[in-house]
């Protein structure tokens, strides 16, 4: 494990070290001329893929070169790259070192975002809840808006007197599989009755929850059911205009909104922010101005392609999202990852080798 660096932007470490990174230029093969590369086809995690979306059409506008990202859900995503059905898959459910040997994958660490609890609620504009009191919503304990406990946290709001409609993820999803650990820590109940994972058995009894596909069909499940909560990505948040909920967060003091902010927070926080752990957890960490619900989004690539006139296409795309720095996250709902981390990005995409023998131009 590297040694922890500054929360630098990617922009500001390329500029101060840019000697060592025309170094590493001579040590990477680079990209000749002639080189043509063809459509690139990525699937999974729903939970960054506006941003990918904005991504390939930034790179196309650049490079001539067709990237299409479809958001099916990490679990689907994981599944496809797999099987090498696609050239590169998004997950916010990360494989551990020895999976991602046994499978023959790279795994790279793209961006770090928020899962935000939302709700329908006329007249009431801003909700405040804590862990506990989300965790029995979500296992069918409370079950009308008015509850005392909710009531209690969110004095001289008048509570309507509706029932709870739980909305939830139809698709096996990175974002449920996060919601769900949050949940998980901040209720033992929670933890023993549903647990955590990407596609959990949630409590239906007398008050069914909703199934919605994909972070775009939460946001639209909530917009046209009163009374509902759900959970969705920040950026989604903001763009559908939704009611999101202010949580208590580690420090049990203060009730904090989503933020950019609150994302960077949890990551200075962490091992992520201390050591450069890519894959440390960011749910629950401390820091008065910390979100609570932040998760990290990863990319899936191929360890060892066929080819390397394949493997290129890929990696020359996401090559250039690491060169092009934090410019790329600006004003996305979305933070980046510390300098420590981002570093190693070029190791990694350095480190696939083609089955063919070819030389992998990405650079």
């Amino acid at each position: 494990m590297s040694h922890a660096l500054p929360l630098l932007s990617a922009s500001r470490f390329l500029r101060r070290h840019a000697l060592r990174a025309v170094a590493l230029s001579i040590l990477l093969p680079a990209l000749s001329p002639s080189h043509a590369l063809a459509d690139v086809q990525g699937v999974g995690a729903s939970f960054p893929s506006v941003v990918y979306q904005a991504w390939t059409e930034q790179y196309a506008r650049a490079h001539g070169r067709k990237v299409r990202y479809k958001p099916t859900g990490s679990g689907d995503g994981q599944k496809q790259i797999q099987a090498r059905s696609v050239d590169f898959a998004g997950s916010d459910v990360p494989f551990s070192e020895a999976e991602l040997a046994s499978k023959h994958l790279v795994q790279l660490p793209m961006l770090v975002g928020g899962i935000v609890p939302a709700v329908n609620l006329k007249g009431v504009s801003q909700l405040r809840l804590d862990g506990p009191t989300l965790a029995d919503i979500f296992r069918g304990e409370i079950r009308h808006w008015n509850h005392a406990r909710i009531a209690a946290l969110n004095p001289g709001i008048t509570l309507p007197a509706l029932p709870i409609t739980r909305v939830v993820r139809k698709d096996k999803s990175g974002s449920t599989d996060a919601f769900s650990r949050y949940l998980s820590l901040v209720s033992p109940a929670f933890r023993e009755q549903v647990g955590a994972g990407m596609l959990p058995k949630w409590p239906e009894g007398t008050q069914a929850p909703v199934a919605a596909e994909g972070n775009d069909g939460i946001a639209q499940a909530l917009k046209t059911t009163p009374g509902a909560i759900s959970y969705v990505s920040f950026d989604r948040l903001q763009k559908a205009q939704l009611s999101g909920v202010q949580l208590r967060n580690a420090e049990d003091s203060d009730f904090v909104a989503a933020s950019e902010a609150g994302f960077r927070e949890a990551v200075r926080n962490s091992s992520m922010g201390r050591t450069g752990d890519e894959s440390a957890s960011l749910l629950q960490r401390p820091g008065k101005g910390t979100w609570p619900i932040t998760v990290t989004s990863y990319i899936l690539v191929d360890a060892r392609p066929k080819s390397a006139a394949a493997a290129s296409e890929a990696l020359h795309f996401l090559n250039w999202t690491l060169q092009s720095g934090d410019r790329l996250l600006a004003d996305t709902g979305f933070a980046p990852l510390p300098v420590a981390v981002q570093a190693r990005m070029a190791a990694r995409i350095a480190s696939v080798r083609a089955q063919d023998g070819g030389v992998i131009n990405y650079y």
